[in-house]
């Protein structure tokens, strides 16, 4: 690139929304009071907020991604720069990014900001962020892997007297702006930080007072924040249960709840005056992993599951309805990336996947009700975990693929038994919900399904697959980059890779008696920001 086409890179695009999002769908009439008014503390100095605890509560960014998320989402933990609700990214703890080749990147950082001790964020501080990493994002017990964005061979140098950061990248990458977004990217206090566990140092505008394992945290203002900080204490109080959430909000136990995933207490919600339901069309696709190691890699048994799943009905089913949009490809239908001229190769016809394992001699021999593969009864392992909703779909597969012959036993623990599970194989089916643009681009989401990945979990391997994902690594025009994720997507659908069970909304539902504004984004990393204010 020559230098009269330097970019000045104050707003770097990622993937963009294609439609508008679902934002602020609040209560739309009701009686107030209708499902019981909930009574506020009535200390609007302190928020309770409700959550998922999707980690053990640990918030260092380099022990796990769940750490990282949460030092992110409990507004401990900031990073260079964040995204926009249209998945772009923007300027957060620095100023703008120079880039003339893609691999070199100089990032200037906004002046006066301070970590929450007092200390200065200069750019030895950024420096040894990423210093950091490198040791120990290596670990064993580590699994944030933290080189997927900022690669270990890069070259971090500071200019503490100019205020930048260059980070010189051993290939080109035009999304590292996106990666640097990421919350395993937090810049917190290395030199300052003694408790790695739940004592992190970071910018944001609360910091931990108190950790009690599975109850919450208890957190106070920054007094260093470069804003001003709208509550001077916040309760985070883990909720495992959907209608846990709702109850504790609908009694007044908490002001602010995320993601409320029985959808009967949503409508109820939003028929309450006295609640505010905020709905965001997200980037996150619920699906499950095929094990092409097991029975599932036969391509015949594959298809007829697809074509025997009916997802538009789940979707719009009581138990769902609303939370998910029914598709059939791995990227959500919201992003530009070809959705609509895609075909769905297997579309719900039980009628047609029945027929299609009988002509294939995968039968019920022994009529017990479940057809055989070379002699063994068809009897999927299903693995989920509680949590958006997912248990929910996997129910619904069992019930679809009976009225086929093809058995599913739930396999269904915590999170961390699904991710573990995952990894060593140990599954049929395995459901999942991934944000699929993490980083603003959907590179890494993809790979998982290329052969050569550490994370293609499920053992397929495509050719055809391959040869795009690598011209799609090493294209950096943003329409041939969008015409190659269309391809890449169709082989998905052609091969049966996985089953889609539609595209998640994220949710942020407050009292409006003790909280005057919050908003859930597209990125699901910003909960606990400066947005979500006490009434007046």
């Amino acid at each position: 690139m020559k230098k009269s086409m330097k970019k000045i890179l104050a707003l770097a695009g990622a993937a963009v929304l294609a439609v508008g999002l679902l934002a602020g769908c609040g209560s739309s009439g009701g009686t107030s009071g209708g499902s019981g008014a909930a009574t506020p503390s009535g200390d609007l100095s302190n928020l309770r907020f409700g959550c998922q605890m999707y980690s053990d509560g640990l918030i260092d960014p380099t022990l796990q991604t769940n750490t990282a998320w949460n030092c992110m989402r409990f507004g401990v933990g900031e990073a260079l720069f964040k995204f926009n609700d249209n998945m772009e990214t923007e300027p957060w703890l620095a100023e703008s990014a120079e880039t003339e080749d893609y691999i070199t990147w100089t990032v200037k950082l906004r002046e006066g900001i301070k970590f929450s001790n007092g200390d200065d964020v200069t750019a030895s501080a950024v420096k040894a962020v990423f210093d950091r990493m490198v040791v120990e994002g290596q670990r064993e017990d580590t699994s944030a892997t933290p080189e997927k964005y900022v690669p270990y061979e890069t070259v971090v140098t500071a200019d503490d007297a100019a205020n930048t950061v260059t980070f010189v990248l051993p290939q080109a990458n035009p999304n590292f702006l996106g990666n640097l977004a990421y919350p395993v990217c937090v810049i917190v206090d290395v030199d300052s930080t003694t408790d790695w566990n739940n004592g992190v140092i970071g910018t944001g505008p609360y910091m931990v007072e108190s950790f009690q394992d599975q109850v919450g945290y208890k957190m106070t203002a920054n007094p260093n924040y470069y804003e001003e900080v709208p509550y001077k204490t916040v309760e985070i109080k883990f909720m495992g249960d959907a209608s846990a959430k709702a109850m504790a909000l609908q009694s007044g136990e908490v002001d602010l709840v995320e993601n409320i995933t029985n959808v009967s207490d949503i409508q109820t919600l939003q028929a309450d005056d006295n609640f505010v339901v905020d709905i965001a069309s997200g980037v996150r696709c619920g699906f499950a992993w095929m094990n092409f190691n097991g029975v599932l890699g036969n391509e015949t048994l594959r298809q007829a599951i697809q074509m025997a799943v009916d997802h538009d009905t789940i979707c719009a089913s009581n138990t769902i309805g609303g939370l998910y949009t029914a598709g059939y490809s791995v990227l959500p239908s919201t992003l530009a990336y070809g959705y609509e001229n895609l075909k769905n190769t297997y579309p719900y016809d039980p009628d047609a996947a029945n027929k299609l394992l009988d002509d294939a001699g995968i039968k019920d021999n022994d009529g017990d009700g479940i057809r055989e593969l070379n002699g063994q009864n068809i009897n999927l392992k299903c693995v989920s975990y509680e949590n958006r909703l997912l248990n929910d779909f996997s129910d619904a597969y069992a019930q679809y693929l009976g009225e086929i012959g093809i058995g599913v036993t739930a396999d269904y623990g915590s999170s961390d038994d699904e991710w573990s599970k995952l990894v060593a194989g140990q599954y049929d089916l395995n459901n999942n919900n991934w944000t699929t643009v993490g980083n603003g681009d959907p590179t890494e989401y993809m790979a998982n399904w290329y052969s050569k990945a550490e994370a293609n979990y499920c053992g397929y391997k495509s050719d055809k697959y391959d040869a795009l994902y690598e011209e799609f690594m090493n294209e950096f025009d943003a329409d041939k980059r969008a015409d190659l994720l269309q391809q890449m997507q169709q082989v998905l659908i052609d091969d049966a890779v996985c089953l889609v069970d539609g595209y998640y909304n994220s949710s942020m539902i407050y009292n409006k008696n003790s909280v005057g504004y919050a908003h859930i984004h597209t990125a699901d990393y910003y909960w606990l920001s400066t947005e979500i204010t006490p009434v007046k």
